[in-house]
């Protein structure tokens, strides 16, 4: 087919008439651009490194959906991690705006390793630790930048208020598909009796994955009612480590890409990033030389897309109603390092990496170390919100951590709705949360270490999944729209009704 037909016929006047008359509701999508400065820091390990190039935008991307009787925001960022206190500014700024309650509005970030620097330390946040703390802190671990907070703040405000100041009859639909081959487990069990992250290819020590995979593509779809597409939200669960170089949205930019090649540039596309906490782009079972960070991106980013678009094409439009939002906060306790383990971490963190002959992985966990023994210090129970947001038969369910997959799928597998969608990294940031068998001697892997960024008790991960089920549960999931039923027919076709004839 001719692409223009194509577009023609996936955007236009084709879909428009055979919609014609259906039931809609009030919803509105926009996008900010939040690209950080060349410079910037680069955010997503425990040291410092800078961006010194421009591989594709990164943005603010907002839905607000009407139901008539309440409104809620779904807003996903192109960032590693959303600080809780941005959070909470944001949210703020957003009531006081354009009047939606800050308790109905999820912000999620995407865990892109090329964007911008709202993660790990905060502005301030060591200010009053010893001088050996603070050195470790600001000079030698990713930080955030205190201007680049500030545009996130204003653009993630006016790209809502934008979507809400926008809404307008749209035409909705909920569904999801199936990727299974974009995304893996990192972890593997080995002959040793433990767990690995990223074993390496061809390590005849693995015995298996360590865990599952969630291949679930889930998408909400809004046409206008001339047919085109206003926008879309996707819900997938992969770590944005494809970093296909310099600042990047990361494969994010490629489902945008594949979904407005189909739909048109017009289209707003709002990712929300799924339980992911051990799921990544890499097959650490491929016998062949992996694929390069662009590749990767074109990868995750094409494959997901396609299956948005197949999801797309085939649900049925109407009203996902009703739209509500619940939330939880959760006080949950840090865990404490040994006093020998924390005597050995200061120890070895006095030492210069640069100069003395130091393993510069022990090192770092040992600068994570100290800086965590001022943390419990300060601050010795953390807040998680756990958040449930409503949109028709589909329900969001968040949490603040980079979320072990197990629990996304528990979730999925107890929540009322046949439309369940995790989302990581929302509202907040607690680091990783494994599950309690990883955090067992049969576990291990990074993911598990005690830092600065990861350190919550054990039953965190389980505790923050009851409560997500419990406010999905207290909702009760509206209806999936669908066609009209067909009028029966009495009389065959014709040319179907007849005798079979020989010869």
């Amino acid at each position: 087919m001719d692409r223009r037909l194509f577009l023609q016929l996936s955007g236009g006047s084709l879909f428009a008439q055979s919609w014609k008359g259906s039931p809609v509701m009030k919803a509105g999508f926009a996008d900010t651009d939040i690209t950080p400065e060349i410079g910037m820091e680069q955010p997503g390990g425990y040291g410092k490194s800078f961006h010194r190039t421009l591989h594709d935008p990164c943005k603010s991307r907002a839905a607000v959906f009407d139901d008539g009787r309440k409104r809620v925001a779904l807003v996903g960022l192109d960032a590693l991690i959303v600080p809780r206190h941005l959070v909470l500014s944001i949210r703020r700024d957003i009531e006081a705006k354009c009047r939606i309650p800050g308790a109905n509005v999820m912000i999620g970030a995407s865990h892109s390793h090329s964007s911008g620097p709202l993660g790990m330390v905060q502005p301030g946040e060591f200010d009053g630790a010893p001088e050996l703390v603070r050195k470790l802190a600001y000079e030698q671990s990713s930080m955030a930048d205190p201007k680049y907070l500030k545009l996130v703040h204003e653009r993630t405000v006016e790209a809502v208020c934008k979507a809400d100041a926008g809404r307008s009859d749209l035409m909705l639909g909920v569904g999801s598909g199936i990727e299974d081959k974009a995304a893996f487990n990192r972890r593997f069990r080995m002959k040793n009796g433990r767990s690995f992250t990223h074993p390496g290819q061809g390590n005849t020590d693995i015995i298996k994955p360590a865990g599952p995979i969630d291949p679930e593509v889930g998408v909400i779809g809004a046409w206008k009612t001339d047919g085109k597409m206003a926008g879309v939200v996707v819900n997938y669960a992969c770590h944005a480590t494809t970093s296909p170089g310099g600042i990047s949205a990361n494969w994010i930019y490629n489902l945008e890409r594949v979904i407005r090649g189909v739909f048109g540039e017009q289209v707003v596309v709002v990712f929300l990033q799924g339980a992911s906490g051990d799921i990544t782009q890499v097959d650490n079972l491929n016998p062949y030389v992996q694929p390069n960070g662009d590749e990767y991106a074109w990868i995750v980013g094409g494959r997901v897309g396609a299956e948005s678009t197949k999801v797309l094409f085939s649900m049925h439009r109407g009203v996902l109603a009703p739209v509500d939002a619940l939330s939880k906060v959760l006080r949950i306790p840090r865990r404490k390092p040994s006093k020998e383990r924390l005597a050995a971490a200061f120890e070895l963190a006095r030492k210069d990496p640069a100069k003395d002959k130091v393993d510069r992985t022990e090192w770092t966990f040992a600068k994570e170390t100290v800086m965590l023994d001022y943390l419990i210090q300060k601050e010795p129970v953390v807040d998680a919100e756990v958040q449930a947001v409503q949109v028709g038969p589909a329900v969001f369910v968040s949490n603040p951590a980079e979320y072990f997959v197990d629990y996304g799928l528990d979730i999925k597998a107890k929540s009322h709705f046949k439309y369940t969608f995790p989302v990581e990294l929302a509202n907040g940031c607690v680091g990783y949360v494994p599950t309690e068998e990883a955090l067992s001697p049969s576990g291990g892997g990074y993911e598990t270490r005690l830092t600065a960024y990861s350190n919550l008790v054990p039953t965190a991960g389980r505790e923050i999944a009851n409560a997500g089920i419990e406010l999905a549960n207290r909702l009760t999931p509206g209806p999936v729209p669908v066609p009209a039923k067909a009028t029966a027919k009495t009389v065959p076709w014709s040319y179907g009704d007849v005798p079979a004839q020989p010869e």
